[in-house]
């Protein structure tokens, strides 16, 4: 009896575990993920709301699911107590999936996926890493959402942190 609605119950324990992930912040913008170490990764969509008050340089971690050294950078880069004051001092951070299926909206434009060879990209992915798909990638963007500079690679903390003190 109990298993006709098993099929319920999981959609419903979905829907809230989907809907409980986000963590409202001061400007009551949804940040996608929060980690421990304390930084706030937006969408394309709530960083350039979040922008319109801020007006802070944009840095853009391009990732895919798959991708091992994108995973050590999350653990051992953007932990570091002095990336995570230095970044959520000066940048609004946007946390983007390469790969992700989902048309994007963004600059009034709305970017699909791609197939392409084994596996496919975003067309904003495709755009912002001038079709140079490697992962970890950081797009770094002015206050305008305008394009400063693409740094491919993982990086250490201090690597990190004398990159981003030369913008």
């Amino acid at each position: 009896m109990i298993y006709r609605f098993l099929p319920a119950l999981i959609f419903i324990c979905s829907i809230f575990y989907i809907t409980s992930c986000g963590h409202i912040n001061a400007t009551n913008a949804v940040a996608l993920e929060e980690t421990e170490a304390g930084l706030k990764w937006y969408d394309f969509k709530t960083a350039v709301e979040l922008n319109k008050k801020a007006k802070k340089k944009v840095l853009v971690d391009m990732y895919t699911s798959w991708c091992r050294w994108c995973k050590v950078m999350d653990r051992q880069t953007f932990t570091d107590q002095e990336v995570v004051e230095y970044l959520n001092e000066n940048f609004i951070l946007v946390k983007f999936n390469a790969e992700t299926k989902e048309p994007v909206e963004f600059k009034g434009q709305t970017y699909v996926y791609k197939p392409m060879g084994r596996r496919g990209a975003n067309g904003l992915a495709v755009q912002m890493l001038n079709g140079r798909l490697a992962y970890p990638s950081l797009v770094y963007l002015d206050a305008d959402f305008n394009k400063i500079r693409v740094s491919p690679g993982f990086k250490k903390p201090q690597q990190l942190l004398d990159e981003l003190k030369t913008l």
